[in-house]
């Protein structure tokens, strides 16, 4: 076996969601201890003034904006191993979203997702933070199209093997 074949085997022993052949795999997580676990994410999309004002005076043609994005994410969140494959399943205690603007362009996302369980919610927390942006993009591109989504992060998490993580 050449170095390169090496590195490339030692990697992906490394890296937990691939079996020993090298391909893509959903981790055993039925010996790890039920603990508490969060993650918060946050997205923002960028937009023209006008629009973010209809959006806050509720006078978007296809309804209350805010409202039917945080639906969505909330869907998203409890559904995040049917759009990420290698995703456990989870069943949450907790998902909320708020919103908040710089009264200009911006309109900040935050989702807060919670579980008792095996395995984190960072991907939960992501996806409905980036179905909550998409559903906002949506709901307004009759206005605007050039609306601008990001970034997503994972702002923080707490729980699990691998500890607490503040984005800095």
């Amino acid at each position: 076996m050449d170095a390169k074949s090496q590195s490339g085997q030692n990697e992906r022993q490394q890296l937990t969601h691939f079996n020993e052949q090298g391909r893509a795999r959903m981790v055993d997580i039925s010996g790890k201890e039920v603990t508490v676990r969060t993650a918060v994410a946050q997205s923002k999309i960028t937009m023209n003034e006008a629009t973010l004002q209809a959006i806050k005076a509720g006078t978007v043609g296809k309804g209350d904006v805010l409202a039917v994005a945080q639906v969505a994410g909330i869907q998203a969140a409890k559904r995040t191993s049917d759009w990420i494959p290698m995703c456990h399943p989870l069943p949450l205690t907790g998902v909320n979203i708020t919103f908040a603007d710089n009264g200009e362009r911006e309109l900040y996302i935050e989702v807060s997702v919670k579980t008792e369980g095996k395995t984190g919610v960072e991907m939960e927390a992501l996806t409905a933070a980036s179905a909550t942006a998409l559903t906002i993009y949506d709901m307004c591109k009759a206005m605007q199209k050039d609306m601008i989504i990001g970034p997503t992060l994972l702002s923080s998490k707490t729980g699990g093997k691998s500890g607490d993580y503040k984005f800095k």
